[in-house]
């Protein structure tokens, strides 16, 4: 087996189920719990993932919800659990640099543990902004760089190898400032490090954003 089937299979079966792992321990299950169920209307879920929102959407409050992954093994895994929540979502294989929406067209962008690992967030954000109705936001929950001196020089230096391990995850983002840098307001947001959680990865920005 050479190293380009090697890391395929990484990619296509470790890494899913070990992105499954990590991004639904107690306290990140808990954050989430903050944020989906203020989703309402006609929702795109940028990173769907494996589905770990899906439990807390309020259907009442649901027209349409759309989910975005670029991994077809993490879509599939969506699907199931969508399925066992008798739950539909409309999914898209693609990445967030492309949406293939009509403008106008969502109410709500739901991030959640995504603008980490997105390659390229500003073309991402100049996307989002084109499909999001004028009156409609951003609800997100993210982790990035710490306030701590000494957390930020560890995130820096282990960012570079976290990439390449966990898909493109970079643990050293600023979440606030790539919101505004994209053209958004940040309506409200809450920061702290999660309980339970490596600092270098436990520090957890969450808020809403507008244009």
């Amino acid at each position: 087996m050479n190293l380009m089937m090697i890391k395929a299979a990484y990619e296509n079966y470790v890494l899913p189920r070990m992105l499954n792992c990590c991004c639904s321990t107690k306290p990140i299950s808990y954050q989430r719990k903050k944020v989906v169920p203020e989703a309402s209307g006609t929702i795109l879920e940028i990173g769907i993932g494996s589905g770990l929102n899906i439990p807390y959407y309020q259907k009442s409050k649901v027209n349409r919800v759309i989910g975005l992954d670029p991994s077809e093994q993490l879509c599939k895994m969506a699907k199931k659990t969508a399925d066992n929540y008798n739950f539909n979502i409309d999914f898209l294989v693609n990445g967030a640099e492309e949406i293939q929406l009509a403008s106008n067209t969502i109410d709500t962008i739901l991030l959640t543990y995504t603008l980490c690992s997105i390659p390229e967030p500003d073309i991402a954000l100049k996307e989002i902004m084109r499909v999001m109705k004028s009156d409609g936001r951003i609800l997100f929950c993210e982790h990035g760089i710490a306030p701590d001196d000494v957390v930020q020089k560890w995130q820096n230096r282990i960012n570079p190898l976290w990439g390449k391990l966990f898909g493109g995850c970079n643990i050293n983002r600023d979440i606030p400032n790539i919101l505004k840098n994209g053209g958004f307001k940040i309506n409200y947001l809450e920061k702290m490090y999660l309980p339970s959680t490596p600092k270098i990865v436990g520090y957890n920005y969450w808020g809403e954003a507008s244009y």
